[in-house]
């Protein structure tokens, strides 16, 4: 089957199968926590929060507009793989036969150093007295790289694991925010969803633009993560991607199932483009709840606490001390385990971000490891590809641990990939719209709109 899909071309040329009708949304819940988990390690915790502490929150609106921008764009990435059950890479090779070097590439470099993971040590670190945080960050990678081993489902562990921190996370953080927040936070929230902050409109004077891009371009996942979504609903089994197979557990699956790269198509009857908007529009709806609605809650609440702490008192950089300030501030506001409480919780999402990142990217250099060398690797060779894949990112993390991070060059290499992954994901979408029914006007104009403007702001960055 794999030889046959390399010599593919068109759409038309995919197998015929018959698209498996939609299932109530409740049990369409579950890739959109994975994708809002991936961006809790960034825009949510850090950026924007600090931001508010330095300027108010009359930049609020710029998270909801950076927000919004990639929930149309992961749309487009769903949009391929719910037509298709395959993933938005293997879309790529089949126009741009040389593409999965890049992603090789820009998806290794940018995610190989453990920042997230050393954010979330030195968290505990300070809750606990320890000083050598090194030893918990080495400690935090071991237990990710068991928990992503013992699973029966690598899909399943992910998803578990990411709806319960966020269950937990996003309600306390709503909590602690509506105790501690004063009528007039609350009236500056709503006043900066609209541009207006405390003495300007849209943007303060001083502000660094480079910082505001950077928090706009990362509300939510960055670089090539966001493509990761298209693994995810294959995997859950939305659309086409219900004939796709699963990798599954590294140690305990004991049931391999067949992962095929080649997806398969539907025929076009008034029937199966019914079936198909209906699909549309569930999956539309479970994204927005989850990504859209609950990232904007959780980027708004986290902004409203900061202000409402440390308020242009929470330190001149965007780093983790400044939430240890702001922790410290709630702990004598209200009672100092509740500062404590609010630590632990960053540093749990943050350890959930870290493994996401883990699978997420170890899933796109094993799939573009095998679009890149078609002659060489097959299909089968995807989940030992995914093993070694791991396992070289988990013995990189603990091996540079604690000794640099060339941040810059990361960020930089990461922005490009995102750059061109929207551009990508559009133009896949177009060429194979004429073998597949799209979504309204409306849907595709926003798409690409949306993607004109994020690329503009990610290439300022």
């Amino acid at each position: 089957m794999y030889n046959a899909y390399v010599m593919l071309n068109k759409f038309t040329d995919l197998p015929v199968k018959k698209l498996p009708p939609a299932p109530p949304i409740i049990k369409l819940l579950g890739p959109s926590f994975i994708i809002l988990g991936l961006g809790l390690g960034s825009g949510e915790v850090v950026l924007w929060p600090y931001l508010a502490s330095q300027y108010g929150l009359g930049l609020i609106w710029g998270a909801i507009l950076g927000l919004s921008l990639q929930f149309i764009i992961n749309l487009e990435i769903e949009r391929y793989t719910l037509a298709y059950g395959e993933s938005i890479f293997v879309g790529y090779a089949r126009k741009w036969r040389r593409l999965p070097l890049w992603f090789l590439i820009s998806t290794f470099i940018p995610w190989m150093w453990p920042g997230i993971a050393a954010a979330s040590a030195s968290l505990v670190g300070h809750v606990f007295g320890i000083s050598e945080i090194q030893y918990i960050g080495i400690g935090f990678l071991v237990v990710m790289g068991l928990i992503l081993s013992l699973g029966p489902v690598l899909y399943k562990t992910v998803e578990s694991l990411q709806k319960g921190l966020i269950l937990i996370g996003v309600p306390s953080i709503m909590v602690i925010s509506v105790w501690l927040a004063q009528p007039a936070d609350w009236g500056a929230a709503v006043a900066g969803l609209v541009g207006q902050g405390e003495g300007f409109w849209w943007l303060p004077a001083g502000i660094s633009l480079a910082a505001f891009l950077a928090a706009l371009a990362y509300s939510g996942a960055g670089g090539n993560l966001n493509l990761a979504q298209s693994f995810y609903i294959k995997e859950k089994g939305f659309g086409m991607g219900r004939y796709a197979g699963r990798i599954t557990g590294l140690i305990t699956g004991t049931t391999h199932e067949n992962v095929s790269l080649e997806g398969h198509r539907f025929t076009i009857t008034p029937d199966s483009i019914a079936t198909f908007k209906l699909w549309w529009r569930r999956i539309n709806i479970e994204h927005f709840v989850v990504f859209w609605l609950t990232g904007s809650i959780t980027i708004v609440l986290l902004s409203l606490l900061a202000y409402t702490t440390v308020f242009k008192a929470g330190g001149t950089t965007a780093t983790f001390a400044f939430v240890i300030a702001e922790a410290g501030v709630i702990g004598e506001r209200l009672l100092p385990a509740v500062g404590t409480f609010f630590l632990l919780v960053v540093a749990l999402t943050l350890f959930g971000t870290q493994l996401t990142v883990f699978d997420a990217s170890s899933r796109i250099i094993a799939e573009n490891a095998v679009l890149a060398a078609p002659n060489k690797l097959r299909s089968h060779h995807i989940r030992p590809l995914y093993i070694w894949c791991f396992g070289v990112l988990l013995y990189g993390h603990t091996s540079v641990y604690g000794r640099f991070y060339p941040a810059t060059a990361a960020h930089n290499l990461g922005c490009r990939a995102q750059r061109l992954c929207h551009v990508c994901a559009l133009w896949t979408n177009i060429m194979a719209q004429y073998d597949s029914p799209t979504p309204a006007n409306w849907s595709q104009f926003l798409a690409n709109s949306g993607s004109s403007y994020r690329l503009s702001v990610l290439w300022c960055v």
